[in-house]
């Protein structure tokens, strides 16, 4: 009986062996590539029920075997139904009717030369171009209670994030149309911006936004943008038609004269550059085709809002950009529209107080903006408006009530910088608040330090100035006041103290009203922090030592 058992045994263990060895014993497949992942044009052909028209079109125009090769791409595939619907709008009755070079453009609207995921999308322009060259721009939309994907306003995509071999589709419902309007022309082809499209060809810009792309030496394009307003708009303004907007605006009743108050009114409305909203939101300010004129750009939540601004602690309500409207395509720039009239906002210089350690990260942090005695460190990846060279952090710092170890500065804040100096921190730039076109002298405030650096370079737009800074500089308190400004320096605080003092360091022509930056490069060694209190710009004919600053705010003695 032992024998027949250690019989069995062997046969059993025989039998094990054959079938590992044998991969038929099994039911398991091993793939004989790295990846069977097929690519685009693969993909196409074993999708043919939905997407032969597709395929087609890139037979037809020499695409197939672009697709079906290495990369990595998106493309935004019609269904066959889109495309259907696109021949019978073209005038045609099959594929091979239309235009081949139309085709092959078509093609390559539909393609980008990179790997987007919905994920990827904002509410508006896709950061890549198309290989056609121009963008596309996406939103959400809710119909019915199912929100979706639009793709320049009119393509629902309707499945996503198909992944292939050499990229990413994205099935859409309706063809994407190629623009092949120029801004001047798509205006025109609007009914509702008829007394926009006149004002455009009384003033001469009409033809400006007529011009096809060129590019300069350094490969800058001649795109624009512009700002329109439709009949709508003017009329809610109390204009109905071309000729009463004229006689509103028109001051020498000649709309061609560049510096006609209606072409200026036009030209304050034109963008340099390709600005879609999403480009518009990341700058608070942007040149405009009116000589040194900028429009202001602030996005509250999801509106967008041009010349939003508070001047002299009052708030100037700005105009809403029409979203739904907006960032239509055309061959040489994009356009918006705009849902008030609204003008070139004329000013006189007016004096700006920077308090650098008031930006927007720190008053969000209620417990330590202002408060006595608190403080808080960032990094350069906390403030948007603040750049310096160097890893170390700066510091926000508020005086305790009596004068504390910082003193009486501008509401009792101060910004701390730990080194200011090679090795440390160097070139500390902030982002100034608006400040009108104009003349004026820029004075630092500040806490002097023993050790602080003795020589710091200030430029202002890249500009240097006059003057140098020295940080270790105590305030003169036994000069008069107007012998010590005729030197380059004041006491900027009341009560007066020596540990504050001002240096002027030159005057600056701003050419254009808007945010600009101010950069600190210092020249020499430091022992210890430097204390910053206040960047003024002061208009040249002000009175340059009144007010005086203190820790609530402005005085006069």
């Amino acid at each position: 009986m032992k024998i027949l058992k250690h019989k069995i045994f062997y046969i059993r263990l025989l039998l094990v062996i054959f079938c590992l060895v044998h991969s038929s014993c099994t039911n398991e497949k091993y793939k004989e590539s790295t990846d069977e992942t097929v690519n685009i044009t693969e993909y196409l052909k074993n999708n043919e029920e939905n997407y032969s028209l597709f395929l087609d079109i890139l037979e037809i125009s020499n695409y197939a075997s672009f697709l079906n090769t290495y990369g990595t791409y998106t493309l935004f595939l019609p269904t066959n139904e889109a495309i259907d619907n696109y021949i019978e709008e073209s005038g045609a009755n099959t594929l091979e009717e239309l235009n081949i070079e139309n085709l092959q453009e078509l093609v390559k609207l539909h393609i980008l030369e990179t790997k987007t995921f919905t994920t990827n999308f904002n509410d508006g322009k896709i950061a890549t171009a198309t290989m056609q060259g121009q963008f596309l721009v996406t939103g959400a939309t809710n119909n019915e209670g199912n929100s979706s994907i639009v793709v320049n306003k009119e393509s629902r995509i309707i499945q996503s994030n198909i992944e292939v071999g050499n990229g990413i589709i994205h099935v859409i419902d309706k063809v994407l149309p190629i623009a092949t309007n120029t801004l001047a022309q798509e205006i025109e082809s609007r009914e509702e911006l008829s007394i926009f499209t006149q004002a455009l060809k009384e003033t001469g810009w009409y033809d400006f936004l007529d011009q096809p792309i060129t590019y300069d030496q350094d490969s800058i394009s001649s795109h624009l943008s512009i700002i329109a307003q439709t009949n709508n708009v003017f009329a809610s303004s109390g204009f109905n038609t071309y000729q009463e907007l004229k006689n509103r605006y028109s001051n020498l009743d000649n709309p061609a004269n560049p510096e006609d108050s209606l072409n200026l009114f036009v030209a304050y409305r034109i963008l340099p550059g390709l600005k879609y909203v999403a480009d518009l939101v990341t700058s608070p300010a942007h040149n405009t085709e009116a000589p040194q004129e900028v429009i202001g750009i602030k996005l509250a939540q999801d509106t967008v809002l041009i010349n939003e601004q508070t001047f002299n602690g009052i708030l100037e309500k700005g105009v809403p950009l029409n979203r739904d409207q907006s960032d239509i395509t055309t061959t040489n720039g994009v356009i918006h529209l705009v849902k008030e009239n609204f003008e070139i906002k004329k000013r006189f210089p007016y004096p700006v107080y920077f308090d650098p350690g008031d930006q927007p990260e720190i008053r969000r942090l209620a417990s330590v903006f202002r408060i006595p005695g608190q403080n808080a460190s960032f990094s350069q990846e906390d403030l948007q408006d603040v750049d310096w060279e160097g890893s170390n952090e700066i510091s926000y710092r508020v005086d305790t009530p009596g004068g504390g170890t910082y003193g009486h500065g501008y509401f009792a804040d101060v910004i701390e910088i730990h080194r200011l100096r090679d090795g440390y921190i160097n070139n500390l730039t902030f982002t100034t608040p608006v400040i009108i076109k104009g003349t004026y002298k820029i004075w630092v405030s500040y806490r002097a330090a023993p050790s602080a650096p003795t020589n710091v370079q200030v430029y202002f737009n890249d500009e240097a100035l006059s003057r140098q800074i020295n940080f270790t500089e105590y305030g003169n308190t036994s000069q008069p006041e107007r012998v010590l400004e005729s030197q380059g320096y004041k006491i900027p605080v009341s009560p007066q103290t020596n540990r504050f003092n001002s240096r002027l360091l030159g005057i600056v022509n701003v050419e254009s009203t808007g945010r600009h930056k101010i950069r600190f490069n210092s020249l020499s060694s430091a022992g210890q922090q430097t204390w910053i209190d206040v960047i003024e710009f002061r208009p040249i004919e002000m009175d340059q030592i009144y007010p005086r600053f203190s820790p609530n705010g402005l005085v006069e003695e």
